[in-house]
């Protein structure tokens, strides 16, 4: 599959903090991405580069094969709705969703419509100030997904919002990728909640990629081995160790099996994409690494 966009060696430094360092990776056209991390990892950094809302210190990133930073072409393929988003007061949602009609040459408004009647959006308040914090969430989504920009990407879509909105938007997101498909980046924290949206994932840590693959790959990259501890240390020896503890007599280990992992009568469960991610963004750098077949993990000792 093509990508959509794609980054190499991608870095934005601040003074000596690497926001964004050597970061590449490639974002498959038709296919939802998500773009995970722990806060401050790095995710909002690389997608404002992504869509030329910061210059690059070094490093690349295109768009549909064009460099994005300053070109007008690229950028109008382009939707980008941020954590933060800042409006002027004197604005009021129709206001917005006139410009945005404008700006978008793929505008829906029919779903816009719609959008705006689910989510309950008051249309004649003023944005920045009046509006709930989830409210602007949600405007944030009829925007992001009415567009139907070739690559749309939302950052935190969710803040604000409740657990009947938040479905509301998963549901949105799932019916117009399969209407109309295209590139859709989400950042989350809410791994489990939105781990069935996504097709691929994008971890960061401290602005590098932590680990990329597709969600199937990655939900099953783990296992929870329970056991006697002896047991558990001869059978787990070499193996990329995510977390350990102890329970009593046993012993509980979290490890990243290999092709020839064997583990005997061990007590041996799935790890959750969420808890899998966890496990491996505090993880002790140590171990072998056992990854899975069409997935890459990258540690700091292994980019160092």
């Amino acid at each position: 599959m093509t990508s959509a966009a794609s980054t190499s060696a991608l870095t934005k430094s601040y003074g000596p903090t690497r926001a964004c360092d050597a970061v590449t990776v490639d974002i498959r056209d038709h296919t939802i991405t998500g773009l995970l991390g722990r806060n401050g990892a790095g995710k909002t950094t690389l997608m404002q580069l992504l869509t030329g809302q910061l210059m690059a210190t070094s490093g690349t990133a295109t768009v549909f094969g064009q460099p994005v930073f300053e070109n007008p072409d690229a950028l109008s393929r382009i939707c980008f709705i941020q954590e933060n988003q800042r409006y002027p007061d004197a604005l009021t949602a129709t206001d917005l969703l006139r410009v945005a009609a404008r700006i978008y040459p793929n505008w829906d408004e029919t779903l816009a419509r719609t959008l705006v009647s689910d989510f309950r959006l008051p249309l004649r308040t003023g944005v920045d100030k009046k509006l709930s914090r989830g409210q602007r969430s949600a405007l944030g989504i009829v925007i992001g997904l009415a567009s139907r920009a070739e690559l749309s990407l939302f950052d935190e879509p969710y803040l604000g919002l409740d657990a009947v909105a938040r479905q509301l938007f998963y549901d949105h997101l799932l019916a117009e990728f399969a209407d109309h498909p295209r590139a859709m980046v989400v950042s989350t924290h809410l791994i489990d909640e939105a781990a069935d949206l996504l097709e691929d994932v994008i971890v960061l840590d401290r602005g590098r990629v932590l680990v990329t693959g597709t969600a199937e790959e990655l939900g099953a990259a783990a296992l929870e081995v329970t056991g006697p501890a002896d047991e558990v240390e001869r059978r787990t020896a070499g193996l990329r160790l995510l977390s350990d503890r102890r329970l009593g007599a046993l012993r509980q280990v979290r490890v990243i099996p290999g092709p020839d992992t064997r583990l005997g009568d061990l007590d041996v469960a799935p790890v959750s994409l969420q808890d899998f991610i966890v496990a491996l963004s505090t993880a002790p750098e140590h171990g072998c690494d056992h990854t899975p077949e069409s997935a890459t993990v990258l540690t700091d000792q292994g980019m160092s």
